[in-house]
């Protein structure tokens, strides 16, 4: 059995005990049951159905083939228009508040997570959903804050701060209430190549399963398991090395290579 380690570990995830809260030998489960979101005028812009059951799972396409859709049904940001989606067995639809709490989501611009002058004020808000004391509230802020080597950094104003500290922040806010699953829509898009490397190395240390959306096919790699999306149809499931392939082939670019 693996045991609890400290945030962020330097190399992926590979064990398969359960996240806080799940049954023993349980793993995460999203269910996309035929979900189909449509938009005024009738236009269906996503259609999927899939169980992730994997620690990572990565999913790549265009810009505006339905990514981040995928991703905001998963902890009920938006509702399907028909089918369903679940987590945990619990329908996004019915059960949106139970599946929020199990489910945390990062933005890929985190000033539109960022909401407190500083990142410890940050911290602690998303910490008062545990009704703390005050000053447990903000002991903990800090250890959150010490996990993810960002504790220099608590008392700074957020404007102050690069993009990818920014980010480490955002994903510490979301942590902090250990969610099962977290979600990262684009997490390295704004970032500078070090910082890029810093947010992946977080990710890939984290205990929850991840389900990330992004541009960057050198990540995709990393996960267990890629989804390709193109016009609102998940048109790939499978490995990521295959997934990747058939990404490139689509777009016409070079199928081989990084």
């Amino acid at each position: 059995m693996c045991s609890r380690t400290s945030w962020p570990r330097s190399s992926p995830s590979r064990c398969t005990a359960p996240s806080p809260g799940s049954s023993p030998g349980a793993l995460p489960v999203i269910e996309f049951a035929g979900a189909k979101v449509r938009v005024e005028g009738g236009r269906t812009i996503l259609d999927a159905t899939a169980t992730l059951r994997e620690r990572r799972v990565s999913v790549i396409g265009a810009n505006g083939s339905g990514k981040s859709t995928l991703l905001r049904l998963i902890n009920g940001l938006l509702v399907p228009s028909a089918g369903s989606v679940s987590v945990f067995g619990r329908d996004t639809r019915t059960a949106g508040r139970a599946v929020r709490r199990a489910v945390g989501f990062v933005f890929t611009d985190p000033l539109s997570q960022l909401v407190m002058p500083t990142g410890r004020e940050d911290v602690e808000l998303s910490l008062r959903t545990r009704k703390l004391p005050p000053a447990e509230r903000r002991r903990q802020a800090g250890d959150v804050l010490r996990r993810f080597g960002v504790d220099h950094l608590a008392d700074r104003s957020i404007y102050d701060l690069s993009g990818g500290e920014r980010q480490i922040l955002a994903l510490a806010v979301v942590l902090a209430v250990e969610p099962r699953i977290l979600v990262a829509d684009e997490p390295t898009t704004l970032l500078d190549l070090r910082n890029d490397a810093r947010v992946r190395a977080l990710i890939a240390g984290l205990e929850q399963q991840v389900v990330f959306t992004t541009h960057n096919l050198d990540f995709a790699l990393e996960a267990d398991r890629t989804l390709v999306v193109d016009a609102g149809a998940v048109v790939f499931d499978g490995a990521p090395a295959d997934a990747v392939a058939h990404y490139r082939a689509l777009v016409g670019g070079p199928v081989h290579g990084p």
